[in-house]
């Protein structure tokens, strides 16, 4: 889920940065230290949108910067567990498959594909199901819903697993014809040995 989030931080400003106006120079100390950045509390910091930098800051003795409190805003992705994201894939592996949902790739394995029988082909960048021929390929847009999310200090890159196991998830194409079966009306079986 994406976010804006208002945010406090105080900023150092160097003399040889004081050339722009303060909000402008605020915001580009912002980007360099908070854009790109992976947190267990913000998820992953994809930009800062806007800032307001106190024009009074402080200085500390023997450091030629000020020092500024600057409220600011950043919008940020956050994956929660449970939730149902889209995206695309970007990578076929043995294990199965990188999907990009937001500003990162979550892993879609094997075993969260379907129920039946799967094969992997790297080479041509392709899943195949054995019984109902579905596939997904590199490119293929798809549904799916975070099971696993991992954004904790030992992981740099932050972790997110997925499924696609459940109905209405997976490549749209499933997702399609799962809507017209869904639609075309059930007919009853006949029941067999009973006569009228």
């Amino acid at each position: 889920m994406f976010y804006i989030v208002s945010l406090t931080d105080i900023v150092r400003i160097p003399p040889s940065r004081l050339t722009n106006s303060l909000r402008n120079t605020a915001i580009g100390i912002l980007k360099e230290k908070y854009e790109s950045m992976i947190s267990a509390e913000l998820g992953y910091v994809i930009m800062i949108i806007d800032a307001n930098a106190d024009s009074i800051g402080k200085l500390v003795t023997g450091d030629g910067a000020t020092y500024h409190k600057v409220t600011f805003k950043a919008l940020t992705f956050f994956p929660k567990i449970q939730e149902i994201v889209e995206g695309e894939i970007i990578e076929i592996t043995d294990f199965g498959a990188f999907v990009r949902i937001g500003p990162t790739d979550a892993l879609l394995h094997l075993s969260q594909i379907t129920d039946d029988y799967l094969k992997s082909d790297i080479k041509q960048g392709l899943i195949i199901a054995n019984q109902s021929s579905r596939s997904l390929r590199i490119g293929s847009k798809m549904r799916a819903r975070i099971t696993a999310v991992s954004l904790g200090k030992g992981s740099s890159m932050g972790k997110i697993g997925i499924t696609c196991r459940q109905p209405f998830l997976g490549s749209y194409d499933w997702i399609k014809d799962e809507i017209e079966k869904a639609k075309t009306p059930q007919t009853p079986k006949e029941k067999k040995g009973v006569t009228k």
